[in-house]
């Protein structure tokens, strides 16, 4: 069969095919699994449908290794990470991620300071939380750090992060020092106060499935673990409950590699994603909090759910929020050196 073609036709053939060639598009790196997920149907899909461009997907648990890898070539295929803060600012001290210009950004106007750097926004918000078996202390669970250290008040199994970020927080406010007066962290005696737990902690958690498992399975009486993963058990009829008082709040942010080969296309992407009207979907798809606290104003996020959330102004005022800036020093360097040592003893 010969199909014949107007010239007209071919050229409207032509035009839609440059035209598609020619459309905008990111690629985005996210840390994959349900949570790429959830930011898909969340932010991606909107955001990419309100710009009209197209938002190609990435992931990495853990990417910078690749971003370092990728930014060494001179010509990265990425264009903005999903990444932990400190990444963010690392990597733009180490010239591989864009400092951002803010005037390209008036979405984050109403973002607070303490949760921008030169380098980031944040993108969604988590916490570290204190939570307990509802069987085994009833309706008098602990409610504090100082609680958590409390063995004789509170016997039972525990559980801590084999990582000393938010870890030497808390014990910090377990051996009393103000939550306003935190940093810059007196390591010494948080190890300290560390050393006086270590033979009540019966697992040093490595992964946030492991901390689930340990609620789940009744392994342990108490944990500090991620509000995410704790609400998941108790969506599946774990007898367990947390606080958010005393919790870590801590984020996930944005941030553009250096030498992005879609720059304006990635400013674009930024500011739409943290949009009050954008960044409200989240909580209706996982249970972290928007990056942008306006979004609690768009009237998308009822009352309970926002109850939910760690980064609503209520629940944040409960918190300590984890200073990002502290623990990329020098001192935070040599922190995490320290805890090598302490956890191999």
């Amino acid at each position: 069969m010969r199909v014949t073609l107007s010239i007209p036709a071919i050229m409207a053939a032509l035009l839609l095919s440059a035209a598609a060639g020619s459309a905008e598009q990111i690629t985005f790196v996210s840390q994959g699994g349900a949570y790429q997920e959830a930011q898909t149907k969340a932010i991606l899909d909107p955001v990419a449908k309100l710009l009209g461009i197209t938002i190609n997907q990435d992931s990495s648990p853990d990417a910078w290794p690749v971003l370092k890898t990728q930014t060494a070539t001179g010509k990265p295929i990425w264009d903005v990470i999903d990444t932990p803060t400190k990444d963010c600012i690392r990597g733009g001290e180490q010239g591989m991620i864009e400092k951002l210009d803010f005037s390209r950004l008036p979405n984050a106007a109403e973002i607070p300071a303490d949760y921008k750097t030169a380098y980031s926004v944040p993108y969604e918000f988590y916490s570290s939380v204190l939570a307990f078996n509802k069987e085994k202390y009833g309706e008098n669970g602990p409610k504090s750090w100082a609680d958590f250290w409390d063995v004789e008040k509170f016997p039972g199994t525990r559980a801590l992060r084999s990582h000393p970020m938010a870890t030497l927080e808390a014990a910090l406010l377990a051996d009393g020092v103000p939550a306003d007066k935190l940093y810059p962290l007196d390591v010494d005696r948080a190890f300290k106060k560390l050393e006086e737990l270590k033979p009540h902690v019966t697992v040093w958690w490595t992964s946030g499935a492991q901390s689930a498992q340990l609620l789940a399975d009744g392994e342990i009486d108490m944990e500090m673990a991620w509000n995410g993963r704790v609400t998941a058990v108790i969506k599946e009829g774990a007898p367990i409950e947390y606080t958010f008082n005393q919790g870590f709040l801590q984020e996930t942010s944005l941030c553009i590699l250096k030498g992005a080969p879609n720059l304006d296309t990635a400013y674009k992407f930024l500011n739409a994603a943290i949009s009050p009207d954008i960044q409200a979907n989240f909580p209706a798809y996982i249970d972290y909090g928007p990056g942008n606290p306006a979004a609690y104003k768009t009237g998308k996020i009822s009352p309970e759910r926002a109850a939910q959330m760690p980064s609503s102004p209520e629940n944040a005022a409960k918190q300590v929020l984890i200073s990002v800036a502290w623990w990329s020093s020098p001192a935070g360097e040599e922190a995490q050196k320290r805890w090598a040592s302490f956890i191999q003893k």
